[in-house]
């Protein structure tokens, strides 16, 4: 572990304390059977704000071959995520004029989730992802081709050096995970054909803001992007950005397409517009920032009373989604087995293991039916209308859900 110097986009030193969550343990780190009785390691977990370029970020690195060697998030096991991933390659392959003489590589791949609709269409892609038990899915099962490695500058000039260069690079939830930014960002430009692009989607920051999104912060997120932010980070290593979508997946996030600046290259209309929204909004000033950190102690005062209250009635109450956000909030807010009775996930590769920190056990879904708890705590917030639906049984005998944020609702 080590703790940033300066900003991780613009090296500056004065950067302003935002809120601590204290000593955490990592979000994403589950605990096997043999594990449950030790106390897992914890690592500091604190918010600091760069007033010069607007970056929001954690102060701790954690080192990427500890978190993401070996990881336990499946994006296909989220029917949210395949259906964005579906619709992006469709309207990716027409309006770039993919063909089977075209190349698609996406920057940690996971599973082949988004890369298998690019293979069903005929044209040639190319995963890079870290995770070898992920890569091995992605190559065994879909048939992709993946590079188990890291990407970054070094990765980048081998494989351009081998003739690998893409019409179209994509870059999704990956971004805020990267230590080396500028490294990064620079393999995405030596990486790209002449004309070509890159689709990059990170988690917005104005929504982790407004909707009071805390549990979103974690390890293995170093970075809170703002388009300003991204804007100065795309303009110190080359590239620009040509366009930009708000979407509400992940609870708000941003799709960027960028370019190797220059050849005329120049910001759109899209990008100019949510500049000036980000000034209004008052994206360079520490006041949102510090009002949200306000908010944040509020909302877990509100979890965690609502939780205790229901108790106290006598309720049973278990969990859904063994996520990292998830894990932040029970830690967080101190929920643990005194509230909780188990938690259950889709994955199977979650389930037999148990939560960090509170050691909850994470089971299957059909545990809910077994067992009928009279409240769900909804940890995977971010795809309520997938689990609400996929759970219409639990809730037809009875069963409610506590979505927690923006502000907790039960329904």
């Amino acid at each position: 572990m080590s703790r940033i110097e300066g900003c991780r986009i613009c090296g500056n030193e004065l950067v302003v304390p935002v809120q601590s969550l204290g000593d955490m343990p990592l979000a994403n780190a589950l605990v096997s059977a043999e594990d449950v009785g030790r106390d897992d390691p914890v690592y500091p977990l604190d918010l600091v704000f760069c007033p010069q370029c607007t970056l929001l970020q954690i102060t701790e690195t954690i080192p990427p071959e500890e978190l993401f060697t070996e990881y336990l998030y499946f994006s296909s096991f989220s029917d949210t995520m395949l259906k964005h991933a579906e619709g992006l390659a469709a309207e990716t392959i027409e309006s770039r004029g993919l063909s089977e003489d075209s190349l698609v590589v996406e920057l940690a791949s996971n599973d082949g989730y988004l890369l298998q609709y690019y293979q069903r269409a005929g044209i040639p892609v190319l995963g890079i992802e870290p995770a070898a038990n992920v890569a091995e899915v992605a190559s065994e099962k879909r048939g992709i081709n993946t590079v188990c490695d890291f990407f970054g500058r070094d990765l980048a000039n081998k494989l351009s050096g081998q003739g690998v260069l893409a019409d179209v690079v994509h870059a999704h939830n990956v971004l805020a995970h990267v230590p080396d930014l500028a490294g990064f960002t620079e393999g995405i430009s030596i990486l790209l054909k002449d004309g070509a692009v890159a689709v990059v989607e990170v988690p917005y920051v104005k929504d982790m803001i407004d909707k009071c999104e805390f549990d979103t912060i974690y390890h293995e997120h170093l970075c809170y992007f703002s388009l300003t932010s991204l804007d100065k980070l795309c303009e110190r290593h080359g590239l620009i950005i040509e366009d930009v979508k708000h979407f509400s997946i992940h609870g708000g996030s941003l799709r960027l397409c960028l370019s190797r600046a220059g050849q005329g290259k120049r910001r759109g209309a899209s990008v100019e517009n949510m500049l000036r929204e980000e000034s209004e909004w008052g994206v360079g000033s520490s006041d949102i920032y510090e009002e949200f950190a306000d908010r944040v102690t509020e909302l877990r005062r509100a979890i965690r009373g609502l939780m205790q209250g229901l108790k106290r009635e006598g309720h049973s109450i278990a969990a859904y989604g063994a996520a990292a956000k998830g894990c932040v909030l029970l830690n967080s807010c101190g929920i643990g087995s005194e509230t909780l009775d188990f938690v259950v996930d889709r994955s199977t590769y979650k389930q037999g293991y148990y939560m960090p920190g509170v050691h909850l056990p994470i089971c299957a879904p059909e545990r809910l039916l077994e067992k009928m708890p009279d409240y769900v705590l909804l940890l995977t917030w971010n795809i309520a209308e997938e689990v609400l639906k996929q759970q219409a049984e639990y809730r037809k005998r009875g069963g409610r859900f506590i979505i927690p944020i923006p502000i907790p609702t039960v329904t």
